[in-house]
């Protein structure tokens, strides 16, 4: 689990796991947020930390803005903390407001108000990572690359990449953009499989349904581009959650990883969040708990090795059918 990760080129020291922030902040209304959300958030920080987690990830909608907020009163209340971690935050998506439908905004302007507010809701001076939320198809490169050359002359940004993009988006993106685009983050799990399934059933009549875009896993490797997988837990289904109504390719996954746990000596998440650690890619997971106890469960993962065998075991588990 020592391997160099594509972040470690570019020079962030960046742990394997991510502390996803989203949870962050109480309700994603215009509710203020508490003394009680403050207190959760210095315990998922701390958690986080004696995990061996030092990069956390945040969007400017999570929680309405809030879950930034509290960060930023933990960071405000640890001054010592700034330094020693790693910020991503996220943006591009507006909500519905006044008649206008929930949309996707990559304008040079929404993006440098975006920035302005995450670096005023976190109180820091500078964002270590900016990604760009979810594909805007009124996108224009040219503009993207103004905003993102602005706020990096400006110190308000390290670096860039994007979420939810294909390896064709990101290239046309990336041809105006001067700062190499160093992220993708993407949904990834033992549930979620298009990503493997992609190339598994190449020129294969089960590739029909398969939506990840092919090749993007590759071009991402090729061009040093960190994979994130957010939800990489699968909301709990594989480690004690509520399997009533689920297939039962997810019933004998969830049952081969608590197998697996057991004769490993190690919590289930730990388990699922390995078969992610496993692929070359060097792929790093961005959890989602806030809960302390969950976050440590976690931080076992790096503590697994799955052999060939074994990472197979559990991708056909969970596929439901043997390889083509």
């Amino acid at each position: 689990m020592n391997k160099p990760i594509p972040l470690h080129k570019h020079g962030f020291p960046a742990s394997r796991l991510v502390l996803g922030c989203m949870g962050l902040g109480g309700s994603w209304d215009q509710e203020p947020y508490t003394a009680e959300h403050v207190k959760q958030a210095h315990e998922a920080v701390e958690a986080a930390l004696s995990a061996g987690i030092n990069m956390f990830d945040h969007a400017n909608i999570y929680t309405k803005g809030k879950a930034e907020q509290v960060f930023g009163q933990v960071l405000k209340e640890r001054p010592d903390l700034r330094e020693r971690i790693i910020i991503q935050s996220k943006c591009g998506i507006r909500f519905e407001e006044a008649g206008v439908p929930g949309r996707y905004d990559f304008s040079k302007e929404h993006i440098e108000a975006s920035v302005d507010g995450i670096l005023s809701r976190l109180g820091i001076e500078t964002l270590d990572i900016l990604l760009l939320h979810r594909p805007d198809p009124l996108m224009e490169p040219e503009e993207v690359a103004e905003a993102f050359q602005r706020l990096h002359e400006a110190g308000k940004v390290r670096a860039f990449g994007v979420s939810n993009m294909s390896a064709a988006q990101i290239r046309f993106l990336q041809s105006a953009i001067r700062q190499p685009l160093i992220a993708n983050q993407l949904e990834m799990s033992l549930l979620k499989l298009d990503w493997l399934d992609a190339g598994v059933h190449l020129n294969q009549p089960q590739g029909t349904g398969v939506s990840f875009p092919e090749g993007t896993m590759e071009y991402c490797r090729m061009e040093h581009i960190q994979i994130q997988a957010w939800s990489p837990l699968a909301r709990g289904l594989f480690t004690g959650g509520d399997l009533s109504g689920q297939p039962e390719s997810v019933r004998a996954a969830a049952a081969l990883v608590s197998r697996m746990a057991e004769q490993k000596d190690v919590s289930p998440e730990a388990i699922v969040l390995a078969f992610l650690l496993r692929h070359p890619a060097g792929i790093q997971p961005v959890i989602g708990t806030v809960r302390p106890e969950r976050i440590r469960a976690c931080g076992e993962a790096e503590r697994v090795t799955l052999t060939r065998e074994e990472w197979y075991s559990l991708y056909v588990a969970s596929r439901g059918r043997t390889m083509p």
